[in-house]
């Protein structure tokens, strides 16, 4: 547990939290963490990878808020094999869903090549063979998955117009979002259906969390 231990009092804030959720973790998934957590501290400020970058921020506003959201997306879509997750960042939460769903390959791709070069580092780093990073442009990118995700991304109505082409029929869409406007989605066509709007309590973390889970809708033929 080397990296773990180099968490010092924090490692305790990052296992207390795994434990809240309910999730069930090896071991190794959470040294994986607490080694990912030390790449952004030491990397965050020289490569300017996320605006929250003391310890215990990482811990809590980027790797539990990460994790919060693995229980649902098992729950939603528990024969998943492929995720792809749009203008991931320093890898928010790609690298997290990577470490903690194994068997599923996740693409991340940020149109920031600095921000895509780390997380091809943190996939060699950490032995993350399931994890991929892309750099360009999410509107540019090919292939089909069978859920995309993004963290505070954009707008609804650009986060599924933009990727529309990438996610299967029978996909899901997860938007990670903090307060949920109706007005965001009373804007999206009818070809996008959204099914749910699930609350969500990350650990440590005093503020508003949701996922807005949407899929294609019955009419959905002709592309965005």
């Amino acid at each position: 547990m080397i990296y773990l231990k180099q968490l010092g009092a924090h490692a305790e804030l990052l296992t207390q939290g795994i434990h809240e959720m309910g999730l069930l973790v090896q071991v190794e998934q959470v040294e994986r963490l607490a080694q990912y957590a030390g790449l952004l501290h030491k990397w965050g400020s020289v490569y300017n990878l996320t605006a929250n970058k003391e310890v215990s921020q990482i811990v809590t506003l980027h790797l539990l808020d990460s994790l919060v959201v693995v229980g649902p997306l098992l729950r939603e879509a528990p024969a998943l094999k492929t995720l792809l997750d749009v203008g991931s960042g320093a890898g928010l939460p790609g690298v997290v869903l990577s470490i903690m769903c194994p068997d599923v390959q996740v693409h991340c791709i940020d149109a920031v090549a600095k921000k895509a070069a780390f997380i091809k580092q943190v996939a060699i780093a950490l032995g993350l063979s399931n994890l991929h990073a892309h750099h360009g442009r999410v509107e540019d990118f090919e292939g089909v998955f069978e859920v995309i995700t993004s963290r505070a991304f954009s707008s609804l109505l650009d986060f599924v117009s933009l990727t529309a082409k990438n996610l299967s029929p029978t996909g899901l869409w997860m938007a990670m979002k903090g307060r949920v406007s109706p007005a965001e989605i009373e804007v999206l066509p009818a070809r996008v259906d959204v099914f749910h709007v699930e609350p969500l309590r990350v650990p440590a973390v005093d503020a508003i969390r949701n996922i807005v889970w949407l899929k294609h809708g019955a009419d959905k033929v002709t592309p965005f």
